[in-house]
């Protein structure tokens, strides 16, 4: 465009909107302050444009919903929830908090009770718009186990699966009763087909597993029902350690120490976050050595541990979560050049072999250590005067500590429990005990 063109089409876009005779009352608004105007209007239209756009990518619920209600309908899956969803209507979906087009999350309401609800769906589904493109993609997450299959090979299916996750642990028949139990939604001590292929498909997304083995522990999510591989948690009242998370869109434009002090300010008191911490570190404990084995905390960062109501720590997903012998699986000869080579999920990171070129299989940052980096930044503004100066020292003490096999042990179990114990004594006494 030459510069006199767009001389003219400046004027025009500031000028046109006011007439002659208003711009002739108004001798003293500056050019600039209108171009300031109109630039904020068209910055303020396009952020608008990018939310619009990226929330209809993120959020398809209503894709999910329908995918799994038609395969209801079809007979093809079962659930403890399929009725609820696609007859009762009394599960329905809210608002969306999805991070990802193929991840599906959603806070809803299920009989009046507040829950989260996720579902999967391809990248594949964005090709074509028609529902019967969508089923027929969809239905190759159905298409184990085959008719025909007995309940003892069901069994087997489970368990060499679970196995190959998890590694061969001595309890695994304790978990494989506990899916078959889960598949039998109306009890009768049967395992129809729909059921079968309706857990078969959840035990194929990274988070159920994880969540499965944990069940009985107090930190982690609740699972409450399933429809195919649509599934319901239990909704954490508080879903990040922080109140206030910047979008990334935002973060260039608001300075993290203003966004630091306002989730300082926006914090519970001191007590309840102490409250906090212990249950998380006592999820540290759960997910080492359990019954199951040992789980990483890929990513431990501040918007996957949550707290209810009672400021007792629950985690907000286990998404992140991996088995020790998932993460080592992926890390067995591994080619590499440099550590960041050998990176699982977020921050689950082993050294590299330079001569050998291939990654060790064992993370060096241990889940607590990660998780004392997170609770310098929560626990130790406000904390009183008193305890400051040993807290400090002993959250700098966690930071440093290693995930070689020969420290995991004692010393890690130590380094825990002081923490713990420096923490209890001080509110065990109060209201926030």
């Amino acid at each position: 465009m030459k510069p006199r063109n767009l001389r003219r089409l400046m004027h025009l876009v500031l000028f046109c909107p006011l007439s002659k005779g208003l711009q002739s009352r108004l001798p003293a608004v500056k050019v600039k302050y209108l171009v300031v105007a109109w630039l904020g209007v068209l910055v303020a239209s396009w952020v608008i444009y990018v939310q619009y756009s990226s929330y209809s990518e993120l959020c398809r619920g209503h894709v999910c919903t329908m995918l799994i209600c038609e395969h209801y309908r079809r007979g093809i899956i079962s659930g403890s929830v399929c009725k609820s969803l696609c007859e009762e209507k009394t599960l329905t979906l809210q608002r969306c908090l999805s991070t990802s087009p193929t991840n599906q999350v959603y806070s809803a309401v299920w009989k009046e009770k507040a829950v989260i609800v996720k579902c999967g769906i391809e990248d594949a589904l964005g090709i074509d718009g028609s529902p019967d493109s969508f089923l027929k993609r969809d239905t190759g997450l159905y298409d184990k186990p085959t008719r025909g299959t007995s309940m003892d090979e069901f069994r087997e299916m489970l368990h060499t699966f679970l196995k190959d996750g998890l590694g061969e642990q001595a309890s695994l028949s304790s978990l494989v009763s506990r899916v078959v139990t889960l598949a039998d939604v109306n009890s009768d001590g049967k395992v129809s087909l729909a059921e079968a292929k309706s857990v078969w498909a959840l035990l194929q997304i990274d988070e159920f597993v994880p969540m499965l083995a944990l069940q009985d522990k107090e930190h982690a999510p609740r699972l409450l029902g399933f429809c195919g591989h649509l599934y319901a948690t239990e909704r954490v009242a508080n879903a990040a350690l922080f109140r206030l998370d910047v979008p990334p869109w935002l973060q260039p434009l608001v300075p993290e120490a203003l966004s630091s002090a306002l989730n300082r300010w926006l914090a519970p008191a001191w007590p309840r976050r102490a409250r906090i911490t212990i249950g998380l570190l006592e999820f540290v404990e759960e997910v080492f050595h359990g019954a199951y084995g040992s789980f990483y905390m890929c990513d431990a960062s501040p918007s996957r541990v949550g707290y209810n109501a009672n400021y007792d720590c629950k985690m907000a997903d286990l998404g992140s979560v991996a088995s020790e012998a998932a993460v080592r699986a992926f890390l067995r000869g591994r080619t590499c050049q440099t550590n960041a080579d050998c990176t699982f999920g977020r921050d689950c990171t082993a050294t590299c072999d330079r001569l050998a070129r291939q990654c060790n299989t064992e993370v060096v940052q241990p889940n607590l250590a990660k998780v004392c980096a997170l609770l310098r930044d929560f626990l130790l503004f406000g904390a009183p005067a008193d305890l400051l100066d040993d807290l400090d020292k002993q959250l700098r003490t966690c930071v440093t500590l290693s995930g070689l096999a020969s420290q995991m042990e004692v010393h890690h179990s130590l380094v825990l429990n002081n923490l713990k114990t420096l923490l209890w004594k001080k509110i065990s006494d109060t209201k926030y005990s």
